[in-house]
């Protein structure tokens, strides 16, 4: 994505009016009381009416798909008046999915899904194009045609060639299934919406208009600023902290980077390769627990499993992301003498847990009742609650109701984007499974691949990457999930580990040219060019690039095995890192600038870094080798240009000492 682009896609958003204001406002409170409602059992507790399932979706759809008609523009431009057609298309959503709601029992009984009144029918085609065109003002061109494409695919397959080519399916059918059945709209991503995902959107706006984010950056600048590339690695630590709390990157690089990148400049870092920490930074947050990001809640939802099984299974990849993101800026910075910064000019550590111990005490909290007592969908609510509370009782965040108003509205504008993502994504699953085509693409991808995994997992890699480039991350996941993934799993591949891989492979066209669209808002911040950005934060991030392949070759990298197993090839992989790091910054811990092997030095960083691939490699039935086997061959490589260069750094130290 261009600079022009990224500029397009912020213009969007329509300014703020009185109107629009107060439909937020009222859309974000009644939709959090709903979602509370329904995941506490407060029917149950009062015993007054519990809404069916459908009926919450549907009440859900009513408050929110209206958002993007009201917040984004239909084309980019500026200004805040409401048009008479988005008027309409609001209003016309909010009633029609109302009625569905308040139907939501004669819809199951009457099974609409298939033989739904014509009346029906007709609204049921309405609803199915706004939604497309919500999809469009919240995510894009890219998403709507993908979506547009693949919802119809049901009522044209008959026309396709090859195993594209079904039995064509009624449009009206069509329509109604989408509408009225529960794994289009109403499926996987709208649920994991409405029964995960609210809860944690609004802890992370609280988080951020609480000042959690200039905690989290004061706290590293304290921890972190006086050391050797020092606002770099604030950068890490806070992004990562950040990141992991908000689930979006570029939130994360105009919060946190709006301060980072500044220091880091100041103290010799170039703006481009500046930018690039902070775009990998804050691209790994949204990888890392106990967050992430909307699409690990989906993940959890379609794979069936606990939330607290995708937070374990996440942390270790994520750790090794930023242990060799910070292992490269400690190089760079002592290949090129940058220091920290002054200790007179960053906040002690005492003043800073002073002011700010709350949001530590929340995160633990947070942590302790998913892993510990597994309320997954209450502690976002819990966390919150307290949150909120502790910061009306300290003075020095403490919100007025301008400031309370605020919040209601980000919290608004951030179920605007998503619902109005998550609803259509649902389209595609629909239509793949009510054409029941996802067996036959699994075999095609299968037969192509000719049993092959590794061709399997490198077509993932490479779909999941160009999928990344024109949709959501969620809609890039959830795409190949239905597709892809039955064919790795099928090949006795873990099915976390594959899902994860496909997961952290969308991902990566947030730093990769020429997409880049996390380098290109940190460019934007920094002053840089953003194509050489996106080529440093590529350069920063190249771990990212190997992980997933290897934790989907082992579980284990995952803490998917036994203690010993994992432990072995966790330490391997940090083993590993530090070579791969070391070779493409050209600096060795122990042993120093490897400039000063003379002509060698690109001899000896290609063997670093291949013998640093080999050690994270781990081994299994795939690769044929034992992890030892692995770690075998990789430390007899890499002892070579080692024993030199302790040699060279030896000789040249009894040298001088001679002289």
């Amino acid at each position: 994505m261009s600079q022009n682009q990224l500029e397009d896609s912020l213009i969007r958003n329509r300014a703020s009016n009185n109107i629009s204001n107060y439909i937020l406002r009222f859309a974000a409170i009644l939709s959090s009381f709903l979602s509370i409602y329904m995941l506490f059992g407060v029917g149950n507790f009062l015993n007054t009416y519990v809404l069916l399932d459908t009926e919450y979706l549907y009440a859900m759809i009513a408050l929110l798909l209206p958002l993007p008609f009201i917040v984004y523009h239909p084309t980019p431009r500026r200004g805040s008046k409401i048009p008479w057609y988005d008027i309409i298309f609001a209003a016309s959503t909010f009633i029609i999915a109302s009625y569905f709601c308040y139907s939501g029992s004669l819809i199951l009984e009457e099974g609409w899904e298939y033989l739904a009144p014509t009346y029906a029918k007709i609204m049921a085609f309405i609803l199915w194009g706004l939604v497309l065109e919500a999809s469009r003002r919240a995510g894009g061109n890219a998403i709507f045609i993908i979506c547009l494409i693949i919802s119809i695919y049901p009522a044209i397959s008959t026309f396709l060639p090859g195993f594209l080519s079904a039995p064509a399916q009624p449009w009206d059918t069509t329509a109604t299934f989408h509408i009225f059945g529960t794994e289009s709209i109403m499926g996987i991503p709208m649920t994991a919406f409405a029964t995960l995902v609210v809860g944690f959107l609004i802890f992370g706006v609280a988080l951020q208009h609480t000042g959690g984010g200039s905690f989290f950056l004061n706290l590293a600048f304290a921890l972190l600023g006086t050391r050797r590339g020092g606002p770099a690695k604030v950068s890490i630590f806070s992004s990562g902290l950040m990141g992991s709390m908000s689930g979006s990157v570029i939130t994360n690089v105009l919060t946190t980077g709006v301060l980072s990148i500044p220091a880091m400049k100041k103290t010799g870092f170039k703006s481009s390769y500046a930018a690039g920490v902070e775009a990998c930074a804050s691209t790994g947050g949204v990888l890392m627990p106990p967050v992430m990001g909307a699409t690990a809640f989906v993940m959890a939802t379609f794979l069936e499993v606990p939330y607290s099984e995708i937070i374990i299974a996440a942390a270790f990849p994520s750790i090794l992301y930023y242990f060799g993101l910070f292992m490269q800026i400690d190089a760079y910075a002592a290949r090129n003498h940058l220091k920290g910064l002054p200790a007179k000019e960053l906040p002690s550590i005492k003043k800073v847990l002073k002011e700010g111990w709350y949001f530590v005490f929340v995160f633990v909290m947070l942590i302790l009742m998913l892993l510990y007592m597994q309320r997954e969908a209450q502690a976002p609510y819990y966390a919150t609650a307290t949150l909120l509370i502790i910061n009306q009782i300290v003075k020095i965040h403490r919100w007025n109701y301008k400031n309370f108003l605020h919040f209601i509205e980000s919290v608004g504008r951030l179920f605007a984007e998503l619902a109005g993502i998550l609803v259509a994504i649902g389209l595609i699953i629909g239509s793949l499974t009510f054409t029941g085509k996802i067996g036959t693409i699994t075999y095609a991808l299968v037969d192509f691949a000719g049993d092959s995994i590794i061709i399997l997992l490198i077509m993932g890699a490479l779909t999941s990457f160009i999928l990344g480039i024109g949709m959501t991350v969620t809609a890039a996941y959830l795409f190949l999930a239905v597709t892809l993934a039955p064919a790795l799993t099928g090949s006795g591949l873990d099915k976390v580990a594959v899902h994860l891989f496909m997961l952290y492979w969308g991902m990566i066209s947030f730093i990769t040219p020429p997409v880049a669209i996390g380098a290109f808002a940190a460019a934007s911040v920094a002053g840089a060019n953003g194509i050489r950005t996106g080529v440093e934060a590529m350069k920063l991030g190249s771990v990212i690039y190997f992980i997933p392949f290897f934790f989907v070759l082992n579980p284990a990298l995952i803490g998917r095995g036994s203690v010993l197993e994992i432990f072995t090839v966790f330490f391997s992989a940090i083993a590993g890192i530090i070579l791969i790091s070391s070779s493409l910054q050209g600096y060795l811990v122990g042993i120093g600038n490897l400039k000063n092997s003379g002509y060698l030095e690109w001899p000896i960083r290609f063997m670093l870094g291949f013998s640093g691939i080999l050690m994270a490699l781990p081994g299994g039935d795939v690769t044929g080798y034992s992890n030892y086997e692995i770690n075998f061959f990789a430390i007899l490589l890499f002892s070579i240009p080692i024993t030199y260069l302790l040699f060279l750094k030896f000789n040249n130290k009894f040298n001088k000492n001679l002289l």
